[in-house]
């Protein structure tokens, strides 16, 4: 899918859709600077431990997620957001299906 067009009034949790024992992104926009990127999460799916060179803001914009980092679990719902360190071992998991926007910002 492209980026998102410009310009005109986004409505992200209708952007991106789910799929039955899948996670589906689509990314909004990419430059040096960073990316914004979209998520659908069917319930139970994950993304595994990984980390990331630079911080990454997860808000969560439908449903409920578990969002571990260093070890530490974080609950999240449709709202609330966290930011995951960068160099830091981080995952997700999908409680029940769930949409989050991604802001990764390089420096």
């Amino acid at each position: 899918m492209s980026a998102a067009p410009k310009s005109e009034i986004l409505k992200f949790i209708d952007m991106v859709g789910y799929q039955d024992a899948a996670v589906v992104s689509r990314q909004i926009t990419k430059t040096e600077a960073g990316n914004v990127t979209l998520f659908a999460f069917d319930e139970g799916q994950a993304l595994s431990e990984h980390t990331a060179p630079f911080d990454a803001l997860a808000h969560v914009l439908e449903g409920e997620a578990q969002v571990v980092i260093s070890g530490a679990p974080f609950d999240l719902r449709a709202g609330d957001a966290i930011i995951m360190p960068a160099n830091e071992p981080h995952a997700l998991k999908a409680v029940s299906r769930f949409k989050m926007m991604l802001t990764m910002i390089r420096v």
